[in-house]
This record gives C-alpha cells, structure tokens and sequence, in this order.
C-alpha cells in the first residue's frame, strides 16, 4: 500500500473542511455540473477581467436567482473567485472545464451513477447491483448495456472508451512484439481493440468472445470498417463456470475486463483461459490497478470508480489492487512473465503464460 495512506494527511481545520465537503458533496457535485453545462465557467474562462453577476445571468439566460446560487456555492466551493464585484475562474473551475478526464468522470457519475448509488447500502449488504433497478431489472449492466437510455449508454462508453482508448498504442506495441496470428479478445464489448488489432497488424484473426449482445453491438460498430472481414464473434456467458474458452490462440487480451467480476469469478475465468492456452501462448490482462498509480489523484479515481460495480454493474467487482490480481494469476496455473506500467492514462499489462 502507499505509505501516503498511513498517516495523517489533513490538519485539524482541513479534517474539518473535508467532512462538510463529504456531507454536502451531492449539492457541490450538481453545482459544478451546472456550472459547466451553462456554460458559466467557460465564460469566465473567456473573460480574465472578470464578470458580475447579472452579466453572468444575462450571459447564461438565467434569472438572477438561479445565478446567485450557483455563484455564491461555487464561490465557496473554490471554483470561483470574487474580486471588485467581479467573478473569476479559480484554477479547480479550470480543471472542470478542461480536464477531459474530470468531464468523463462527472459525465459518468451524473448519467450512470447518480440516482443508482442511494442504493449502495443494500447492494453492499446484499452483494448484488441494487441500485441497476433505476435503469431495469438485469442481472447485471452488462446483459442490459444495449438497452440503456441513449444518454446513459453515451456516458457509459464515454467513459470506457476514455480510459482504454488512451492506452491502445503503447499497447498494441506490446501485443504485437510477439507476432501473434490469432488472437481472443475476450470481453471486446463494441470491438474497439479488435479494430484496431486488425489495422494494425494484416494477418491477424481476432475472435470476440462476448455475451451475445454485445457481439450485436459489435457486428454494427465494425461493419464496413477495413479489416472487419477478420473480426469474428464468439457468443458465451463467461459466468457460467461450464464455458469454455476456444483453443488455439497465440495471444488471449483481457482489457478492462477482470474488473467486471468478483475475485472468485477471475480465478475461475483465467482457469479456463489458462486450460486452453498451449506452449508459447500469452495472455494480457490490462487494468488500472489503484496501486500502480504515478498520481495519488489516479488512485483516489479508481477507489471512487469500484462502487459502480459495486451498486451498478454487478455487486461484487471492482478495480483491483495488483497483488490481489497476481494472486488470482498464479492460483489459476499462470505465472506473470513481466509487468508493463505507465500505459496511457494509468493502465498496466500482466503479461502471463503458463505455469
């Protein structure tokens, strides 16, 4: 663990401070949302000189009631500043209005999260994703992605894609060192990384092994696309302990993916993926791991991100701490041949074979 989190970090009045931002954090969460839907930090960030207060309800076409109370939240928050009557970006509104991570994240948690987590004390307690039920009645969010409001599906996939997008090229690098001619890309949701497989490498094969679904939503994102004559669908529930993973891959890719499943359900999937696998195979797990993090920022993200698969996605996942990982890794007949850290925004490869 990070010798940061053995000690105190906050002086008395700091402890203080922050346990009134948790309190009040919902209303501090919406604020800043509105401040950047409409658009008042980025006319801030326009105007240096500042602006007043019914110039920023003018600006924004709201009353000036509305303004006032966004305003003197955000200013209290730190987001704002007040000088000479009139209103300025601090450097945390910057960071809002431009950190394309924050944006995801506050997408994410407005459109997917919000409503979902009042329901975090039952799906602790129970195990199970309580609070999915604001969207439908699956299982989990993965058998009812494709039937998301568009939105929620939006932000979902926004956030997905924001995170694994980044870490493409450095991994692709890695991947394709070994010249495999056949990869599993399992768990490929809408084929991003298979598309992406395909165009960079003309001989590979890369097979999709997902829920049936998701294996529709990847037929229509791929169709036409270079390369997609190589892309191919293996439907399956990777829960069901009797599926099996296809043999006679060169390389088997998880990314993103062993966060969707309870420690239990990864010793099991690698298991399997393990009994398949044949001299001179590798298998690639790519993850954020909190632990792994150059940015304590990163980690405190990633700790935040694991409710969602708490009281959304399935009840019992989450981002993983890297040892817990390797263990799952070597009890399941693998070992980790190397580690790749500093992948894109946070992510590391275990790069595996058999024991």
């Amino acid at each position: 663990m990070h010798d940061i989190y053995s000690k105190e970090r906050f002086t008395a009045i700091q402890a203080q401070r922050l346990a009134q931002e948790i309190a009040f954090g919902p209303i501090v969460f919406q604020v800043s949302r509105l401040m950047v839907k409409w658009g008042i930090f980025q006319m801030l960030d326009d105007h240096k000189e500042g602006l007043t207060m019914d110039e920023i309800a003018e600006k924004a076409h709201l009353s000036h009631y509305g303004a006032q109370v966004l305003l003197e939240s955000s200013l209290t928050i730190g987001t704002i500043l007040l000088k000479d009557g009139k209103f300025r970006l601090a450097k945390a509104g910057w960071f809002l209005l431009n950190d394309q991570m924050a944006r995801v994240n506050m997408d994410f948690n407005h459109d997917v999260n919000y409503l979902g987590l009042f329901n975090l004390e039952e799906a602790i307690l129970n195990g199970k994703p309580e609070g999915l039920k604001v969207f439908g009645s699956w299982p989990t969010i993965y058998e009812g992605l494709s039937q998301l409001p568009p939105q929620v599906q939006k932000s979902w996939f926004g956030f997905d894609h924001f995170y694994s997008d980044n870490s493409f090229e450095q991994a692709l690098q890695i991947v394709f060192a070994e010249h495999p001619k056949t990869l599993l890309d399992v768990g490929g949701n809408t084929g991003r990384w298979a598309t992406q497989c395909v165009t960079f490498d003309k001989i590979v094969n890369v097979t999709i092994m997902d829920l049936p679904q998701q294996l529709e939503m990847m037929r229509k994102a791929t169709a036409g696309l270079d390369g997609a004559d190589r892309i191919h669908g293996h439907g399956c529930n990777l829960l069901d302990e009797a599926t099996a993973f296809p043999e006679g891959f060169d390389a088997i890719w998880m990314s993103q993916f062993l966060d969707c499943f309870s420690e239990e359900q990864v010793c099991s999937i690698l298991n399997r993926a393990a009994k398949s696998m044949r001299e001179g195979s590798k298998l690639y797990i790519m993850e954020t791991f909190w632990d792994r993090q150059r940015f304590e920022t990163a980690s405190y993200c990633l700790a935040q991100i694991s409710l969602y698969f708490t009281a959304l996605a399935n009840g019992n996942s989450k981002m993983y701490y890297s040892e817990d990982m390797a263990r799952c890794v070597e009890t399941s007949g693998l070992k980790i041949e190397k580690i790749h850290d500093g992948l894109g925004l946070g992510h590391s490869i275990m790069q595996c074979v058999k024991a």
